[in-house]
């Protein structure tokens, strides 16, 4: 080959070989570039999603706690009375008296079952205040007691029949009693130093300003909640 030809084979080849190796590092900082390009969009992307995700949670969050409040609204008014109504502690022998609109009113003591027993060796009773929801059946002024047989027997003297006058007792209900059903009453008390103890027969005793409250404020249907 002649040496003037050899001589251009050369710068061609030495170009070439300069063209190669820029175009390879172009490609590799271009490819590089790239790489990072995608890795940093793939960082900032995670984070916006990151935040995105924070933001959705805690809306999604405050819809739930929403949701659960709208739920506890219409459980509220399908299931607490539209009218007063009074809630019994029988462990703290405490009441309280809350208006139509579930707005605390009246609170204080009160007297509640002994849980005692008393046998007469043909029939037992247990005197408790019994759990539940009971409603106001009907009330009475200047109350008149109509003593159970378990009465005659705490004192131990016969139990006389029905409609005998030694059953009806004048003043030892005080001046209002609610009735409840099945013998239970909301009354008053002779003995209001006892109030906060577990001491009835199964009434439940308030004292006089208290339960002139009561009265005044239940009306007939009124619930009673004692738990």
């Amino acid at each position: 080959m002649p040496t003037h030809i050899k001589h251009i084979a050369s710068k061609l080849l030495e170009k070439s070989f300069f063209t190669i190796l820029i175009l390879i590092q172009f490609i590799y900082c271009f490819s590089i570039n790239d790489y990072l390009a995608e890795w940093l969009f793939r960082i900032n992307n995670t984070i916006h999603i990151d935040q995105s995700y924070e933001k959705e949670a805690e809306g999604k969050e405050v819809s739930e706690i929403h949701e659960k409040v709208k739920q506890l609204q219409v459980f509220r008014q399908k299931y607490l009375p539209n009218r007063a109504y009074m809630v019994v502690s029988l462990t703290q022998n405490t009441f309280r008296l809350y208006n139509a609109d579930s707005e605390l009113i009246l609170e204080g003591l009160c007297s509640t079952g002994s849980y005692t027993t008393l046998d007469n060796g043909v029939k037992q009773w247990v005197f408790k205040t019994p759990k539940g929801v009971r409603k106001v059946l009907g009330k009475t002024q200047n109350p008149v007691w109509t003593k159970p047989d378990w009465a005659f027997v705490e004192d131990g003297l016969p139990i006389p029949p029905p409609r005998h006058p030694s059953r009806y007792e004048y003043g030892v209900l005080g001046k209002y009693a609610i009735n409840l059903g099945d013998g239970y009453l909301i009354h008053g008390t002779l003995y209001q130093r006892n109030l906060g103890q577990p001491v009835t027969h199964g009434c439940i005793r308030l004292g006089d300003n208290d339960l002139e409250h009561v009265f005044r404020t239940l009306k007939t249907g009124s619930k009673v909640y004692i738990f």
